[in-house]
């Protein structure tokens, strides 16, 4: 009977895991289906390269308190961006927020138009180029025309 009896709570945590939301990283919002559990110390995001065992990504984080952990016997690292040795780390979903990503691209454009510049390099160089182009033609006549 104990053998069933773990087939039957393998069975229903690998239904808790089915039913359970995606877990995305905390910086980008990438999916992290393919970093195995229990997430390494070592484990970085694919895409981004920030650390994932580290208090962005524990359901144990909160920010509106101090010191931003709901576990008491936890000892917060200062920094809760790097990976850290916390023995009660457990992995939450939905802790990516894209509106921090979206005040940081407004934050760069601020920053852009503050110093003249555009979203457009590219555009501009092109422009750049094509009136020097021509203020040379102007000069020493158009090659092509001869």
């Amino acid at each position: 009977m104990p053998l069933w009896n773990a087939l039957v709570k393998t069975a229903s945590s690998a239904q808790r895991m089915a039913d359970s939301p995606e877990l995305l990283c905390w910086n980008c919002g990438t999916s992290l289906d393919e970093v195995p559990r229990p997430i390494s110390r070592h484990e970085h995001c694919k895409v981004c390269f920030e650390a994932l065992h580290c208090c962005r990504l524990c359901r144990h984080f909160r920010v509106d308190i101090n010191p931003q952990c709901d576990e008491d016997r936890a000892d917060p690292p200062v920094n809760k961006e790097n990976a850290n040795f916390c023995d009660w780390f457990r992995p939450a979903s939905g802790v990516f927020q894209s509106s921090r990503t979206q005040k940081s691209d407004a934050a760069k454009d601020r920053l852009g138009s503050l110093f003249g510049e555009d979203g457009d390099e590219d555009s501009n160089e092109d422009s750049a180029e094509d009136a020097a182009k021509a203020k040379l033609d102007s000069l020493f006549g158009d090659p092509a025309k001869d």
